[in-house]
């Protein structure tokens, strides 16, 4: 099949359009959708083991079921083509496919994802395949996990498993989603699986993440035709320092190196960034970890960087006690900060999520156009981006959720006037598509389009999914005032 490709140019978009060809798309990961945790060959991933971990997940729910997707993914390929998606980005389960983490892979766990794919484009939508959205097969946990250089090849090895199966209908592969998710929730404050919470493990994982990025994008390569686009995927934090303060500048350079930086500087300039090293020189021998060749693999050359955004990260100097405060990613005696733990967080302002996230669509114009500058021949997706809020089904059997929409106009807005001052943005892709199993959450929060009765797996669309089937069809935003309104829809 044909990349994901069109040209970009500024003056394309219109007080309200976007730029022809802009990808309309919505996002899923597969242990939050798919459920069949045992079947088909499937063994554990680290989230399964987390999520039946007693404590570690809200109401102690699990993604054994989730929304179902493996066996009802015909009925939501169909909702996809009746809501005018024209991309579907999912990802693959690791264990679904090569349960050990090692050797030859399970065609029953390949032979899902052809399906999907097939499904996919046959009702004209394009499948973009992410390989890795946190679920790492627990054996290769057991085995140490990203800490250990051997996950990465593992990594690699997978990748090029998955290259062989599907590169004749995947035009644009992602390697990792989130990476400093993966490393510095899973290892540092261990809110996320595998749940450890070693500050130095969360270092070598971060590594380690990135050196399976770049050996997985030169095993694509060599496989996949040269028409295929490759991808990584960051929830790179729009930090802003609280006051005008030399101190509160200083805690905004620090969290920016460990949770920014500590990706692109080796994945996009091939170096980890010095003062980085040096903030985090105390926990770990950079000189041991990045061997002889690590940052060319590494900064392989990408087509398109995958950018989730969804609050801004407002920081300040910290009162020296450790104790690190809303920085939003749950609740821990530890740090995901790593090398900067004292640093404090505050939220951007008052207008709140059902995640108490700041809803602030002015970081994501401000993360759009700093990239542009800082490497402007880099095109760029935004391949996350949404809000949770109290979502519920009316008498009448509908799902009204006009906060949803507003947020979604607002940041739909940021893209496009990002855009028109010069960002070269290829697409968006609402997260998400369903109502899922929201990590430590659970069920407790609704991120989705389309509402989800986890009872009778019943789908709904709420308004706001009619509301973006309106924004695909004009390629482009409703007027302002349209924004909040729910429209006449079925």
């Amino acid at each position: 099949m044909t990349a994901v490709r069109h040209e970009t140019k500024a003056e394309s978009a219109s007080a309200t359009s976007f730029p022809p060809g802009f990808v309309w798309g919505a996002a899923t990961a597969a242990y939050q959708v798919e459920g069949a945790a045992a079947e088909g060959g499937r063994t554990p991933s680290i989230w399964d083991t987390f999520s039946h971990t007693p404590g570690k997940v809200r109401n102690g729910d699990t993604g054994d079921i989730a929304a179902d997707h493996y066996h009802r993914y015909r009925d939501d390929v169909a909702l996809m083509k009746d809501l005018g998606l024209k991309a579907y980005r999912f990802s693959i389960s690791w264990s679904r496919v090569q349960p050990t983490g090692r050797g030859p892979a399970v065609e029953r766990g390949l032979d899902f994802y052809r399906r999907l794919t097939d499904e996919l484009l046959a009702a004209g939508i394009t499948p973009v395949a992410t390989l890795y959205h946190w679920d790492l097969p627990q054996e290769l946990e057991d085995a140490g996990g990203w800490p250990q250089r051997d996950t990465a090849h593992r990594f690699a090895e997978y990748a090029e498993i998955m290259g062989r199966a599907l590169g004749d209908r995947v035009g644009l592969w992602t390697t990792l989603n989130e990476p400093w998710c993966s490393a510095f929730l899973g290892y540092g404050s261990g809110v996320h699986a595998p749940g450890r919470t070693d500050p130095a493990a969360t270092l070598r994982a971060a590594h380690h993440l990135n050196l399976g990025h770049g050996q997985a994008i030169g095993a694509l390569r060599e496989v996949l035709p040269a028409s295929a686009q490759t991808s990584i995927t960051l929830n790179l934090h729009q930090v802003r320092p609280l006051t005008d303060s030399a101190e509160d500048a200083e805690a905004a350079r620090r969290i920016d190196a460990v949770g920014n930086r500590v990706f692109t500087g080796p994945v996009l300039d091939g170096a980890y960034p010095e003062d980085l090293l040096a903030d985090t020189a105390h926990l770990v021998d950079w000189a041991e970890l990045v061997r002889d060749g690590d940052l060319a693999e590494i900064s392989r050359p990408i087509d398109v960087l995958g950018v989730n955004y969804y609050a801004p990260t407002v920081v300040s100097a910290g009162d020296g006690s450790g104790t690190t405060k809303n920085d939003g990613h749950g609740a821990s005696d530890h740090s995901p900060w790593t090398g900067s733990e004292g640093v404090n967080f505050h939220l951007a302002n008052d207008q709140l999520t059902a995640m108490n996230w700041a809803i602030d669509p002015s970081g994501l114009h401000t993360l759009l156009t700093g990239l542009a500058a800082s490497h402007p021949t880099l095109p760029l997706m935004v391949t996350e981006n949404g809000a949770a809020f109290d979502d519920y089904v009316s008498p009448e059997g509908r799902v009204n959720d006009p906060q949803r929409i507003a947020y979604l106009h607002s940041h739909l807005d940021a893209v496009r006037r990002a855009i028109t001052d010069g960002a070269d943005v290829r697409g968006y892709f609402l997260w998400s598509l369903l109502d899922n199993f929201e990590w430590s959450y659970g069920y407790s929060k609704r991120f989705g389009a389309v509402y989800v009765d986890y009872s009778t797996q019943r789908r709904i669309p709420k308004a706001s999914a009619h509301w973006y089937t309106d924004v695909i069809r004009g390629n482009a935003l409703p007027s302002a005032g349209e924004a909040g309104e729910v429209g006449e829809h079925g």
